[in-house]
């Protein structure tokens, strides 16, 4: 999960670490087959694949696997049709969701995640009802013990990124999209590690959660939407105070 509170960003972070490898593969799959019908099977002159690349060999993502998506993207491997697609909706309290997702099945997804909104207090919106209340940024999260603050701010800034903010366990920079792809190979060049590194929709406004019974209820949303096969993300616009910030089990 992907968010402009503190709670949103360090669960985001969390959930990149203990990711559920098989569903990561999955996702990255998808993403390289995406990437290179949009741009070819050339990292050199593929941005997109090239970074896609990079996340699937630093998640440990077999060689093979990699090689499969790619022949999926050219079609010298037949496969199903794979979209991408963007929900919006709102949790309880009003906040605003963007869910991701890659499907081979746009009717089985969509039906997912309608009846996760349901189920946990939210509701689905047309197309386009809060994407304006976000933006498209790059986000990169830099665990503490890789890279010194001083460093890391003289890297990202002269790639072009506009914003370094530290967390109490990572770094967190953020970049407009045009220079992503700059900022990937700067971080690259001198061997920057990073726990994360995507084009987000980051909220430009936050929207203050009344109560910790409405915070809860809004986690465990977000939760069963990321818990969905499809779903690649899921960014949030509510601003959580620390201490509510630990989802009960479910009842």
């Amino acid at each position: 999960m992907s968010g402009h509170s503190k709670w949103a960003t360090t669960k985001h972070h969390k959930a990149v670490v203990d990711a559920r490898r098989g569903k990561l593969f999955s996702i990255l799959s998808k993403e390289i087959t995406l990437a290179v019908r949009s741009g070819g099977k050339d990292p050199e002159f593929n941005p997109r694949l090239r970074t896609m690349i990079f996340k699937a060999k630093t998640a440990n993502m077999p060689a093979d696997n990699i090689k499969k998506a790619i022949q999926k993207g050219t079609g010298e491997i037949p496969g199903v049709i794979i979209e991408e697609l963007l929900y919006e909706g709102y949790a309880p309290g009003g906040v605003g969701v963007i869910v991701e997702a890659t499907t081979d099945n746009k009717n089985r997804t969509t039906s997912e995640v309608r009846s996760v909104f349901t189920k946990w207090g939210g509701n689905l919106a047309g197309a386009g009802a809060l994407a304006f209340n976000f933006q498209r940024l790059g986000q990169f999260l830099v665990d503490k013990s890789k890279i010194s603050e001083d460093h890391l701010i003289e890297i990202a800034l002269a790639a072009g990124a506009e914003d370094v903010k530290s967390e109490e366990e990572f770094f967190e920079v953020l970049c407009p999209m045009s220079v992503y792809d700059e900022v990937v190979q700067a971080f690259q060049k001198v061997d920057v590690e990073t726990t994360s590194s995507e084009i987000v929709y980051y909220p430009n406004n936050l929207i203050p959660v009344q109560d910790k019974e409405t915070a809860q209820k809004i986690f465990r949303l977000l939760g069963r939407l990321e818990e969905l096969e499809d779903v690649k993300n899921v960014y949030m616009n509510g601003d959580v105070p620390d201490e509510w910030a630990e989802e009960e089990s479910e009842p």
